[in-house]
């Protein structure tokens, strides 16, 4: 199908909530980047609501007035569920925030699933470009608060996770095989000393 009408409204919802923010680290409106999220979930055969799910993934996480109430009311419950579970609660410490993301892979449903392994998978092949363009690599990494080891080890740990889950439910071969090829990218950044 090349036009759903939800997905249009998920598509404007998503513009209009991340309007004025950009990309970690780039003058990108921040737009582009659920916008790729979809595309490649879409683009793995992810259905309606998957790709709603994509487009919308990081409305409350990010974006003032959104929470899983308002998806839920908007966009259904599957939308917001699977929002729901890709949602890092800000404030906390990375660190806790992270190992919070991790513990829930296991328990994902494949919606989720999908959209998790394409943001990381945009997310890694951003970073990579940013790298690979900027005059060293350190000026890449200068709004990465933890660094490049750091944070290549913990996407290393996604990626395993979410790759391991895909495996197990015999889902998305196409986009298990793009993570693995944009963290094999990514991690011919690691430091070398890093060990």
């Amino acid at each position: 199908m090349l036009f759903s009408e939800s997905i249009e409204r998920a598509l404007r919802a998503a513009f209009i909530a991340h309007e004025g923010q950009l990309r970690k680290g780039s003058d990108l409106p921040y737009i582009t980047h659920p916008v790729h999220v979809a595309m490649l979930v879409a683009r793995a055969g992810g259905d309606d609501v998957a790709v709603q799910s994509a487009l919308l993934h990081d409305v409350v996480e990010d974006c003032d007035g959104w929470t899983k109430s308002r998806v839920a009311e908007e966009f259904g419950d599957e939308v917001a569920s699977v929002v729901d579970a890709l949602t890092e609660i800000k404030g906390r410490p990375w660190e806790e925030r992270k190992g919070a993301a991790l513990a829930r892979v296991p328990g994902m449903c494949v919606r989720s699933l999908a959209v998790k392994a394409a943001d990381k998978i945009h997310n890694m092949r951003s970073l990579t470009s940013q790298i690979e363009a900027a005059a060293t690599p350190e000026d890449a990494w200068e709004s990465f608060s933890r660094g490049p080891k750091v944070t290549i080890d913990a996407t290393e740990r996604v990626v395993e996770a979410v790759t391991a889950r895909l495996t197990e439910l015999d889902a998305f071969e196409s986009l298990r095989e793009d993570l693995a090829d944009a963290f094999r990218a990514l991690a011919r950044h690691r430091p070398k000393d890093a060990g």
